[in-house]
């Protein structure tokens, strides 16, 4: 993106149309059946693969397609403007499992896993929530204990996007408890090893074809090489991959947004009440032009951090601020496009009653809005 004419670079609009086309194409005839049956399109996400989208951010040396991360937040939102169950899929995939491994693991651990995660061959989970600890991971029980050439995990992971599909896993486990998030270490978990298996596969609100479980691990043995950076530095680690994933998640919010606007939109245009178009009723035509700024206001805050991140400059301020202003606006645009729509608001053949039950958790995973408010604030007064 040029930041003197906030216009984006022929290679992006590139990607940004090709991720159009295909949710259009690919996702948009399944979405329906895919949500009512919390079925999710695994054919199509290999697709994905493929195409290069899921590697997008990451160097051909270990699979990727060498492109810049604004790239890949343009592809998620035009993936998420139609199927956003696919959109978070794709973000905890590529940001969180795919991220902290390419910016934390060694070379080997890298070229062993990355390729088949950015090929789409396989599927990549997060696990840092427990039953116990989410905005705070002091509260992390899962315990890893080094014994020989090996460490043996027990405990258990919660609410886990991609966990059913998932072969390769980042999982943070303390290795000395007492020393709180201090003892939190990272490890690659892959789905064969012994003592790892999946719990209760959940049973959600929105995004229903996502999947999400419970990981446990009952005396797992984890190779002492898939450890990754040291004992002790998996706070870290994870707290730098979330900064991250919360472009992915608000690329998902602002997506779920303008997709519901576009729907409001044709609307207001084809419905006649009166006598005349819907959109020329003042009151929804001025309520499309709130909507229509609090979109934009979202998506630049969004854009602006994703070039912080690129740019090399801190970003985790940046991150909460897209991330909070983007998931609101999809929360907020989504409820009023129900209403616009009337009773067929309310109605699944419309999709904006999805995008309403979709925009929900947004809010809340990969860091509530109410932490979100509270990285800023300390920002504000440090």
């Amino acid at each position: 993106m040029d930041v003197n004419s906030f216009s984006l670079s022929e290679e992006q609009e590139m990607i940004m149309n090709t991720a159009r086309s295909f949710a259009q194409k690919e996702l948009q005839p399944i979405v329906y059946e895919s949500d009512a049956n919390s079925i999710f399109p695994v054919e199509q996400y290999k697709k994905m693969g493929e195409m290069g989208l899921l590697g997008l951010p990451f160097s051909s040396e270990y699979g990727g397609s060498d492109g810049d991360y604004l790239s890949y937040i343009l592809a998620v939102e035009e993936i998420s403007k139609v199927h956003s169950a696919v959109g978070i899929s794709y973000s905890v995939s590529t940001s969180l499992c795919m991220g902290g491994i390419y910016q934390n693991a060694s070379e080997e651990q890298k070229k062993k896993y990355l390729p088949d995660l950015c090929s789409g061959k396989k599927f990549g989970s997060f696990g840092l929530t427990e039953p116990n600890a989410g905005s705070d991971a002091a509260g992390v029980r899962t315990t890893a204990k080094r014994d020989g050439d090996h460490y043996v995990l027990n405990g258990s992971k919660c609410f886990i996007t991609n966990g059913p599909l998932s072969e390769t896993f980042l999982v943070f486990a303390s290795t000395d408890i007492s020393q709180g998030t201090k003892g939190l270490s990272a490890f690659i978990i892959e789905k064969s090893f012994p003592g790892f298996s999946i719990g209760t596969i959940e049973n959600k609100c929105g995004i229903r074809a996502t999947q999400v479980s419970e990981l446990l691990f009952d005396d797992c043995i984890v190779p002492a090489e898939n450890l990754v950076g040291q004992e002790g530095k998996g706070f870290g680690i994870a707290m730098k991959t979330l900064d991250g994933g919360r472009f992915g998640v608000a690329a998902q919010g602002l997506g779920l947004a303008e997709g519901a606007f576009d729907i409001a939109k044709q609307y207001l245009k084809d419905r006649i009440q009166f006598g005349k178009p819907l959109y020329k009723n003042q009151y929804l035509a001025f309520k499309m032009a709130e909507l229509e700024i609090e979109i934009e206001q979202a998506k630049y805050l969004l854009y602006k951090g994703v070039l912080d991140k690129q740019a090399g400059r801190p970003y985790s301020v940046s991150a909460a601020k897209a991330k909070m202003a983007c998931t609101d606006a999809a929360m907020h645009v989504t409820v009023e496009c129900v209403q616009m729509l009337g009773g067929n608001g309310y109605m699944k053949d419309y999709h904006v009653e999805r995008m309403m039950r979709d925009s929900k958790i947004t809010q809340i995973y990969e860091g509530t809005n109410q932490i979100m408010r509270m990285i800023i604030a300390g920002n504000i007064f440090k």
